[in-house]
């Protein structure tokens, strides 16, 4: 049996408490205890009467205790963290940008391997221990960038959990050989079947939709579709995907990514939506973006959807945004939906951290409405951030850099360097 105390720190920025981890789960959250003497970061030490002499104590100085971020909507095979800064040459529209992509992944720098594996490595870093990673396959690529992500949460599997997303980027039907090749993945080991742009990509929304619930069904796996369909040709869409989920009986296997402008259309509209989503149980995934028209945040937390945050591609071929950081994207994602009371800018955390880990993992614990803040109870994961800061929306305004990060229980980096 392995314990831990971390003390003294603040879950979701309460009063001071000192929690005790077993094996990898929280087991106590307690006053903090002032008695008991120091010890250090990853180090034994000696302990207040909460836990037996002997077990590893953390410093938690006073320091905001959050769930680790999960990250449910990044591109992994398609980065360029850490390598010199390029200009944009991407075209308008998914096939264009697709195809600039495919033009230059090849000749980076260094290798994909690297990229991969850096880009990984300065998310956990940052705090972040699950992540939802697409791989892109295809005709042109095959295999080979499902493989990269493959192999990076072989490499990292002690420090992070990775789900990782057959994703037809280049759809399904404009070019020969996309459906084996998707298939092939999903033989290979990937966890979830995706899907892209129905309508305005392949043009063939029925078949689009036939063969990627197909699939899921035949390899018993979830299902996330790219939805960048504007207005009421993304409604479209989505009605299909809410039509075939009811059918099939696949409530609670399918994430809708991006998903935009479904607000867009009318106020009858977006509440049928709403309503559809939360019956079907079907999420909702975003980066954050500067757009008009999206579903309202706070209602769907209302209506208790499950919705996630990711950091999409980080400085790639697509676009030069991106850093690895959630505790960033958090901020994106308050900033952009106006949010300036601290109750909605504290939920933008909780999606971050839990909202995002309902949608990996569908028997963790989901948010109830934007006053929720679960995850840091006796009998969750020790899946945890330490991150300084007055007050939670003082740490989603400054994003500093004291930070200790928690997988499983144990000490996975500290300072935004991974640790041993």
């Amino acid at each position: 049996m392995t314990t831990t105390l971390i003390r003294p720190v603040r879950p979701w920025g309460r009063a001071l408490s000192d929690v005790t981890l077993t094996d990898g789960i929280i087991t106590a959250v307690a006053p903090h205890h002032p008695a008991g003497g120091a010890g250090t970061a990853g180090s034994p030490g000696a302990v207040s009467p909460a836990v037996s002499t002997g077990a590893t104590v953390v410093e938690g100085r006073g320091r905001l205790l959050l769930p680790a971020f999960s990250d449910a909507h990044v591109h992994l095979d398609s980065t360029r963290i850490g390598l010199p800064f390029r200009e944009h040459t991407g075209g308008p529209g998914v096939w264009e940008m697709m195809l600039n992509d495919r033009r230059n992944w090849r000749t980076a720098e260094v290798s994909l391997q690297e990229r991969v594996n850096e880009t990984l490595g300065r998310m956990i870093a940052r705090g972040t221990t699950r992540v939802r990673s697409f791989a892109q396959v295809d005709v042109d690529c095959r295999l080979e960038r499902f493989e990269a992500v493959s192999a990076a949460r072989e490499t990292f599997r002690d420090r992070a959990a990775v789900q990782i997303v057959a994703f037809p980027q280049a759809g399904l039907l404009r070019e020969k050989g996309s459906v084996e090749m998707l298939e092939e993945a999903l033989k290979a080991g990937a966890d979830v079947v995706g899907g892209i742009d129905p309508c305005s990509l392949d043009r063939d929304p029925a078949q689009h939709l036939d063969l990627v619930f197909g699939l899921a069904e035949k390899y018993q796996v979830p299902i996330d579709i790219h939805l960048h369909e504007p207005g009421a040709l993304g409604v479209f869409s989505a009605d299909l995907v809410l039509e075939r989920t009811r059918a099939l009986g696949m409530q609670g296997q399918v994430t809708l990514s991006h998903a935009y402008q479904l607000g867009s259309v009318s106020e009858a509209t977006t509440s049928r939506l709403l309503e559809a989503f939360a019956e079907l149980d079907v999420c909702l995934t975003s980066v954050a973006p500067a757009t008009s028209g999206q579903l309202p945040l706070t209602r769907m937390a209302e209506a208790g959807i499950r919705f996630g945050l990711g950091e999409d591609g980080q400085r790639d071929y697509w676009s030069p945004y991106g850093n690895a950081d959630m505790l960033d994207r958090t901020w994106q994602l308050a900033f952009t939906q106006g949010f300036r009371q601290d109750e909605l800018i504290e939920h933008c955390l909780a999606v971050a951290t839990v909202g995002g880990a309902s949608i990996l993992d569908p028997s963790a614990v989901r948010l109830k409405d934007t006053a929720h803040r679960p995850g840091l109870d006796a009998g969750d994961p020790a899946d945890l951030l330490l991150v300084g800061g007055e007050t939670l929306s003082s740490a989603v305004m400054d994003r500093g850099t004291d930070r200790t990060v928690l997988r499983a229980g144990r000490i996975v980096a500290d300072q935004l360097e991974l640790v041993s």
